[in-house]
């Protein structure tokens, strides 16, 4: 089971040496809850990992769309991780967590200008740019600005990973990058190597998330590296960065069965190594994008249920005191989790249940027809593998106040978000002169 842990003397869940009942009582619920060592752990895996195999220029960068806040940025710095943002906020998040600029990589389908402009004045390391429209953009503002900037172009390489449809991004039916079937990636490529204020380090690709099995990695740097070194023989541009996104798959039930960074990594090393050895190319420097891989099992949700309602012949709703507006991810993409009772994570499940949330929606659900245990009012839910895509996709829909996010290290908890209060949510309303 993921994630799980019990108290030696009261059988409770604990997480980062911290009684979840007690966390609850303190914090209140929803609460999103944190275990730090287990991110300390899984950059630590994926850094080594990628020196081990690709040499000491790989560089792991931190997907920070999975959770971005400054505590969990920080953390993921001090650890050797680059960073990857999407969009000027996470950009702003970064920079108050203090990550080194040369650090960051921008990424994006539709950067605004504005969001360009921060980049550069910030100095990111590198801008991975999406069209061509993009490109133009940017070369104008590095001549507005008198500046220049490290770029990846982001291709896809026509690789289908097997995966939700709405996380599928590598092939060629996608909004993201520009596509090698076409000749599009070639010819902006042969443009951007001659573009004043722009220097071409290298190509970027990521083709989906949530996969298991280094196949589709394989695949991917296979087709990725084969084109670096077309292009070095037909239109003498020589790329040195090779960056091959993330998508790595985590445990979110006991079913899933995901792969330890070496055994993805290995099998993509020696494929890169076989192309370059066969066509006299340089093996580029690797970096790798992690995100849900470093968060997603640190992370668990406590609930508090507020009714139980039974339809006899139909089903029972349990119903807690969180829902879409703070986990989106069910109604988006029917995921699955692992629920337990927090002060009995192993007591016998016996019945069907759908763990409903509070929302005006009918498809506000958590998941449906799940074994639990006999539940009431007042039973303090914990939802396991909530670290990645859940506080980053919160919304305050019906009103609802986002839940405030606590780090767990040997017995001690900390709030590294606080949780919104009513003031929050109406701080930006405006009540026009009249009215």
């Amino acid at each position: 089971m993921p994630n799980k842990d019990t108290g030696h003397s009261t059988g409770h869940l604990i997480i980062g040496g911290c009684d979840t009942l007690d966390l609850a009582m303190r914090f209140g619920t929803p609460l999103h809850v944190l275990d730090e060592m287990r991110i300390r752990s899984a950059c630590r895996a994926y850094r080594q990992a990628a020196s081990a195999h690709f040499g000491p220029l790989a560089r792991v960068v931190y997907a920070s769309k999975a959770l971005c806040t400054t505590a969990v940025l920080r953390i993921v710095a001090s650890e050797g991780l680059g960073v990857d943002v999407v969009s000027g906020g996470e950009l702003h998040t970064a920079l108050c967590a203090r990550v080194r600029p040369a650090d960051i990589v921008f990424h994006g389908n539709n950067k605004t200008p504005r969001e360009l402009a921060e980049a550069l004045s910030a100095g990111v390391g590198r801008i991975v740019v999406d069209n061509e429209e993009e490109l133009t953009r940017l070369a104008s503002l590095c001549a507005e600005h008198g500046t220049e900037t490290d770029i990846l172009l982001r291709i896809k390489p026509g690789v289908s990973a097997h995966t939700h449809e709405y996380v599928r991004t590598g092939a060629i039916d996608s909004k993201f990058g520009v596509a090698l079937e076409t000749g599009e990636a070639e010819r902006l490529l042969i443009r951007a190597a001659s573009v004043p204020g722009i220097r071409l380090r290298g190509i970027h690709c990521h083709i989906g998330s949530q996969i298991f099995g280094p196949d589709s990695f394989v695949e991917a740097a296979r087709i990725m590296t084969g084109f670096m070194a077309d292009l070095s023989e037909r239109d003498g541009i020589l790329l040195t960065e090779l960056n091959l996104g993330g998508g790595y798959g985590v445990r979110y039930v006991d079913e899933d069965t995901p792969d330890a960074p070496e055994d993805v990594f290995r099998p993509v090393a020696a494929s890169i190594r076989e192309i370059c050895e066969n066509r006299a190319f340089p093996f580029p420097a690797i970096c790798l994008e992690p995100g849900r891989a470093i968060v997603a099992e640190a992370g668990t949700t406590l609930y508090t249920v507020g009714s139980v309602k039974h339809i006899p012949g139909v089903r029972t709703y349990v119903a807690v005191d969180g829902g879409m507006f703070e986990n989106p991810r069910y109604a988006l993409y029917g995921s699955a989790y692992e629920i337990v009772r927090a002060d009995d994570p192993n007591a016998v499940r016996t019945d069907p249940v759908t763990i409903a949330g509070k929302c005006c929606e009918s498809g506000d659900l958590i998941q449906e027809h799940i074994p639990m245990p006999p539940l009431g009012t007042g039973d303090i839910l914990a939802v396991m593998s909530t670290g990645a895509y859940h506080y980053s996709m919160a919304s305050n829909y019906n009103r609802n106040a986002r839940p405030a996010v606590v780090l767990c290290r040997e017995g001690r908890a900390v709030e590294i978000v606080r949780r919104e209060s009513y003031e929050d949510l109406v701080r930006n309303d405006c009540i026009p002169e009249g009215l």
